[in-house]
């Protein structure tokens, strides 16, 4: 089991502490590596744990820009609207290895922000329905307990819709009904 004296814990309180906000992690026994897990470890709804999922976009010289999404243990990525939401032409999931390179975290302990480099974060708007959401705290068997509002705020998060589940619900709300503006003073 991991203690809070951990690197990866630590710069996550670290981060947390110097933005006024302080975290009370909880290390669990066992792994919280799935949504799954971490779900039933804390007596959570599946949709209240976040998942920091890594993406990378290519720049011309060969380098990879990291992109984290931050979504919902309910939702799945649609890559072609997180391509959408960033304006990157090609983006992909990033692979054990560039997690590790480009976050300072492995698979299944990625913090919502506590990195050590700049990256980009984005925030599925299916998180802020919750009073409460649970993330990783930088190891598979830490977690801590956040608001969305507060979550947005230390990861500097862009908050939009990307994960299919959730544009589903938007189109869904919202039906589109063709109208025709040509009234006198409507348009340019």
């Amino acid at each position: 089991m991991t203690d809070l004296s951990h690197p990866g814990i630590k710069r996550v309180v670290d981060v947390a502490s110097r933005k006024g906000v302080a975290l009370d992690i909880r290390l669990m026994p066992d792994s919280t590596h799935t949504a799954e897990e971490a779900a039933a470890a804390v007596d959570a709804d599946l949709g209240q744990i976040v998942k920091s999922l890594v993406f990378v976009a290519p720049r011309p010289e060969g380098r990879l820009a990291p992109i984290v999404g931050l979504v919902s243990g309910r939702s799945q990525v649609d890559l072609s609207l997180l391509a959408a939401v960033t304006g990157e032409f090609a983006i992909r999931r990033a692979n054990a290895r560039e997690v590790r390179e480009l976050t300072g975290y492995s698979i299944g302990g990625i913090p919502p922000f506590g990195y050590g480099r700049e990256v980009r974060v984005l925030m599925d708007q299916d998180l802020c329905k919750y009073e409460w959401v649970w993330a990783a705290a930088g190891t598979d068997s830490a977690v801590f307990r956040i608001a969305p509002r507060t979550l947005r705020m230390l990861s500097n998060a862009i908050v939009a819709p990307f994960a299919e589940t959730s544009w589903l619900r938007v189109a869904a709300a919202s039906p589109i009904e063709p109208r025709l503006q040509f009234e006198a003073g409507a348009g340019a």
